[in-house]
């Protein structure tokens, strides 16, 4: 009989049961190059596109009524069931950047319209020689999946140039930002076989495809090639084919359920049981520790109950918490300068602790294990304290990946994917396999930096494989060495996220970092007609292996292995032109093969339509200002790795405007400036605060803070994104309602209160004025309060949220993020700035004394200075 391996040291800490507390030249033009998928710390690749060239057919012009045409709806304000009053908006002085309503907005959907029959030269031989195909959507089902798509996929125009140079523009450029991993309602459509696919490229049967109503066949829109159904779709009337799904919807689901992959057993609610890791860091000051030890007991109190759970501590050793010892905290602890040894990890593994554990089972241990934690004790700086992170880490994976205390008959079961470790951490890694020394004086500080980055990202990797996602959330004073941290989180599919304390938004963050929906396995395919060539990918993954796509003849589609499925995340697409487009329409087509965190294998098929036109100003009417601008500054955010590089890029964004406005705007000839294009009122503006904002400008002290803003920025949702660049400003009014204004310091005015919102920081600004009526002021800052969580619910990561008055030295937060304006000309002021004509002196007087002056140029004093002439407020 074998031995039983030796167990590791067992230290137990015996508390009483604890009670949580209470809770620079003009751009030129370029040629289409092939594909880099930009990721940080991920490789580019370059796949091979092939020369094969489909014919395209044309079809009508969209229906004018239909919403791309301007017709957009929005959903009623939301209200509040908790005094204050709930906040609603009144009717605003200009269109909101994103209409205020409980889901997130998106911009203005695609039209689509039908295809014509085919020409009878490109068909195969049929009886008597005749091939009529048949369009099968209407003008009402077009508009609702235009609807559906625009979810998902949001283009920078609903529009595309025929010509070749006017369409490649790269200062404007053209793309879309792909989004599949959300979860709507209502949900898709779902159909759970095969889907119908091109035999020669490998696009998808869908709503525009062309069918032949007596055989079923039907043409790839890609393509242009004609294929089999089985006989599925014969029809007698065009009418019958709204039947089929894929046929009425340009957004389908395919659903195979069950997981098909070796070595795991299936488990009801798999995402429910799937476990989660706490890393928690033990060298901690007392009033840290604290506030950690509050976000922890709340924390595990919000877990659902079937939720499994781990905790493990770190310092100079590795705790791990044994939950089978009742209500007393109890731990194996492993040396933490080196990687376990197998004999430790299998006495863990095999022994009879329990270390992942049912909430309902372990929730009084959990507490305990928390209330036994104990402040770091040596006098050491924060710094130089020991931290074995990656040790932790290594122990914590191989928890998940081995056979748990859960065995019924022999059998071991095992969620089988979308774990999550969540690291807890105050410090950098200092202590162990993937540390850096305590000093950057070290002599050998820079080859330990290189070989530390090395094993973090391969440590991710290996997460990544166990289909595990590590997610780093760091608080305090002491610098986490973010350089370090980075690779092991955005290889595993994870986030790193930065916070004051351990206070309220740390907690949130904790919360929502568990609970947000993941799936794992994900595979992205983007396929394009001959016209178009995809040039840049920049996003959360990497470029997928050859043996992970279905191969056939003529595939020329991108493939793209996705580190983790999840709602939070973008794709952001650069396209450009090969050729001048004959077509009347150019096809897209977004694929998503992912296992979901219910272990179902699902399929996600998207299929775009955009019309092509002659005219730049139909182009230009067509061009979404928000989506580009969210285009362009992830394409300039990937740039910026340094803080030259962000000086750098704010001169490319001067350049770039002056590009587009000499390609694109109108000459003034009596004063020989440039007027920039007024169908693209937005997009200077939300460029100059680009510039100006803690992604390019010097509102962010340290290097680690911009970095870790950049990466958050450049895997983002559209929503998150567009909040990071240009900040959205809301002035309560009397009654608890919000009026939305341009975000310029001209909002300060001392008798309101003020919520910006930019994204990762909502700031909630009282002038002195309300400030002093006690009253009046509770009232505003709890109505602003509730909006600000209102806006905030469902974003990852929570943004902290800041409260203060006018005059206070934490309102240069708030004024720093506003245009300033109050050095313009009154009558520009009111231009762009209409509320000013409704204000008497008196106002107009302490509004000019509420400012605090930087040498900062106004966004007017910008565009001079670029020699153009600013468009018209929309």
């Amino acid at each position: 009989m074998a031995s039983t391996p030796p167990r590791p040291a067992v230290y137990p800490i015996s508390v009483p049961p604890a009670q949580p507390p209470n809770t620079p030249s003009p751009i030129p033009e370029k040629r289409p190059n092939p594909p880099t998928l930009s990721t940080p710390l991920m490789p580019r690749f370059s796949p091979q596109i092939s020369q094969d060239q489909f014919p395209s057919t044309s079809t009508p012009s969209p229906n004018p009524l239909s919403p791309a045409n301007g017709i957009r709806t929005v959903s009623p304000t939301p209200q509040f069931s908790t005094p204050p009053p709930p906040p609603v908006f009144s009717s605003p002085l200009r269109p909101a950047a994103v209409p205020f309503r409980s889901s997130p907005a998106s911009p203005q959907p695609i039209a689509f319209s039908a295809i014509p029959p085919l020409p009878t030269s490109s068909s195969p031989n049929y009886p008597n020689g005749a091939m009529e195909f048949h369009q099968q959507t209407s003008n009402g089902t077009e508009e609702m999946t235009a609807v559906e798509e625009s979810s998902y996929v949001q283009f920078t125009a609903r529009k595309l140039l025929k010509q070749r140079k006017q369409a490649n523009v790269p200062s404007l450029g053209f793309g879309a930002l792909v989004s599949l991993g959300r979860e709507l309602s209502p949900v898709p459509q779902v159909l759970q076989r095969d889907p119908h696919r091109c035999q020669d490229c490998g696009g998808y049967a869908n709503t525009h495809c062309n069918i032949l109503l007596g055989s079923g066949d039907w043409q790839c829109v890609m393509c242009g090639k004609v294929n089999g159904s089985k006989g599925e779709y014969i029809a007698s009337t065009r009418e019958e084919l709204r039947n089929w799904p894929e046929l009425s919807s340009s957004l389908v689901d395919y659903i195979q359920p069950g997981n098909k992959r070796s070595g795991y057993f299936p488990v009801s609610d798999s995402r429910l049981s799937a476990p989660v890791f706490l890393l928690i860091d033990e060298c901690l000051d007392e009033a840290h520790l604290q506030h950690l030890q509050s976000s922890l007991h709340a924390f595990v109190d919000s877990l659902p109950q079937t939720t499994r759970i781990g905790i493990i501590s770190y310092g100079r050793t590795v705790s791990v918490y044994d939950f089978s010892e009742g209500s007393v905290a109890y731990a194996d602890v492993l040396p933490g300068d080196k990687s376990p040894s197998q004999e430790a990890l299998k006495s863990l593994i095999y022994g009879s602790g329990i270390y992942m554990s049912p909430i309902h089972a372990s929730l009084p241990v959990a507490h305990s294990i928390f209330s036994s934690f104990r402040p770091y004790k040596m006098n050491l700086p924060e710094v130089s304290r020991d931290r074995c992170l990656g040790t932790a880490v290594e122990v914590a994976l191989a928890l998940i990946q081995g056979p748990s205390a859960e065995m019924s008959r022999g059998v071991v079961k095992r969620a089988g994917g979308n774990c999550r470790i969540i690291v807890c951490a105050g410090g950098p890694n200092t202590y162990g396999p993937g540390s850096v020394p305590h000093s950057f004086s070290h002599p050998n500080y820079p080859y330990m930096e290189k070989t530390a980055l090395k094993w973090m990202e391969n440590l991710g990797r290996k997460a990544y494989q166990h289909d595990t996602v590590i997610d780093i959330l760091c608080a305090g004073t002491c610098p986490v060495r973010v350089p370090i941290l980075q690779p092991l989180a955005k290889a595993s599919g994870g986030v790193l996220v930065l916070h004051d304390d351990f206070g309220e938004a740390f907690g949130v963050n904790l919360q929502r970092a568990s609970t947000r929906a993941s799936g794992s396995r994900g595979l992205l395919e983007i396929r394009c007609t001959d016209d178009v060539v995809v040039t840049q990918i920049i996003g959360p993954g990497e470029e997928a292996h050859v043996d992970a796509q279905e191969t056939f003849k003529n595939d020329t589609s991108i493939s793209i292995q996705m580190l983790s499925v999840e709602e939070t995340q973008c794709f952001t697409l650069s396209m450009e032109t090969k050729e001048d487009i004959k077509s009347d329409f150019v096809f897209f087509q977004f694929a998503i093969r992912y296992l979901s965190i219910y272990q179902a294998d699902i399929l996600r098929v998207i299929t775009v339509r955009l019309p092509t036109v002659d005219s730049v100003s139909a182009y230009l009417e067509s061009v979404q200002d928000e989506v580009a601008t969210v285009l362009i500054a992830k394409r300039t955010l990937l740039q910026a790795k340094t803080s030259s590089d962000a000086i750098s890029m704010r001169g490319m964004i001067d350049e770039r405007v002056k590009d587009i406005s000499l390609k694109f705007g109108s000459q003034m000839a009596k004063i020989k400036l440039h007027r920039f294009p007024k169908e693209l009122s937005l997009l200077p503006e939300n460029l100059f605060h680009l510039g100006r904002g803690p992604l390019l400008g010097c509102i962010v002290g340290h290097e680690d803070e911009r970095s870790v803003l950049r990466n958050i920025f450049l895997n983002a949702s559209f929503d998150l994104s567009l909040r990071m660049v240009a900040p959205r400003c809301l002035m309560h009014r009397e009654g608890g309602t919000f009026e939305e204004l341009p975000a310029y310091d001209l909002a300060m005015q001392s008798d309101a209160a003020v919520v910006l919102d930019h994204g990762t920081d909502v700031f909630i600004w009282l002038g002195a004025e309300l400030a002093a009526q006690e009253g009046r002021s509770a009232s505003a800052l709890a109505a602003c309060r509730t909006l600000a969580e209102e806006l905030t619910e469902t974003r990852f990561p929570a943004p902290r949220i800041l409260a203060f008055k006018e005059g206070s030295s934490q309102a240069r937060y708030f004024v720093s993020r506003l245009i300033p304006a109050h050095k313009d000309p009154p009558y520009e002021q009111e231009a762009r700035f209409p509320q000013l004509r409704s204000l008497t002196a008196e106002q107009r007087t302490k509004l000019k004394s509420s400012f605090i002056h930087f040498d900062d140029p106004s966004y007017c004093e910008w565009m001079r200075s670029l020699k153009l002439v600013p468009p018209e407020p929309s």
